[in-house]
């Protein structure tokens, strides 16, 4: 039980209903996320209906990076995943695996991903990413070694939206652990099916 019970969709305010609209920015440079066997988040939009105007404004930032960010979708998985393996976030992690496979992450990428940057067979580049989510988070800064090796494949704005990914979704686990989230059952059910459906 999580200690702010999330509220069924048929309880959402108004308010939430158009708050969830953000999540779909007018800029969108990616494709929408899937949303066929895929988890439907009804735990997080549960607990954020409790709190619509609060919503509105994370889903205009959680839909930039969903949606308008200049890193690949591939890069923003990267460090949505890092950030789930760091933080211990069983939620993020499960709801995340599905849009990873999506952005083209292959499943032994991902068990990588879990092992940080210094496993084995990561570009340089991949694990630069990889160690900016651990600085970012243990440290609250990118190293300068670190940033040299991100500055040379990454442009200022594709910097800038690798901090805010991995600022956003620390704070989505910090939620998570905080409420006590459980995860939704459809994540669990579609666990079960993940070999059937890949």
């Amino acid at each position: 039980m999580s200690r702010i019970e999330p509220l069924a969709p048929r309880e959402f305010p108004e308010e939430m209903r158009k708050a969830m609209a953000a999540l779909r920015p007018p800029n969108a440079t990616h494709r929408a996320p899937a949303t066929e066997n895929r988890p439907t988040a009804l735990s997080v939009l549960g607990t954020m209906a409790h709190h619509p105007s609060l919503a509105r404004a994370f889903f205009t930032f959680n839909g930039h990076i969903l949606g308008a960010s200049t890193l690949s979708e591939r890069q923003r998985e990267l460090l949505i995943m890092r950030v789930a393996a760091v933080r211990k976030c069983g939620y993020e992690w499960a709801q995340h695996l599905f849009m990873a496979r999506d952005a083209g992450l292959t499943d032994e990428e991902i068990g990588r991903i879990a092992y940080g940057p210094d496993a084995p067979f990561w570009t340089e580049s991949d694990a630069a990413m990889l160690r900016s989510v651990d600085e970012l988070i243990h440290d609250g800064v990118i190293s300068e070694s670190t940033w040299q090796l991100l500055a040379g494949d990454l442009n200022d704005q594709q910097l800038l939206d690798l901090i805010f990914t991995v600022g956003l979704y620390d704070i989505l686990a910090r939620l998570f652990a905080s409420l006590e989230l459980q995860i939704d059952d459809d994540i669990r059910e579609l666990m079960k099916r993940y070999d059937e459906l890949f």
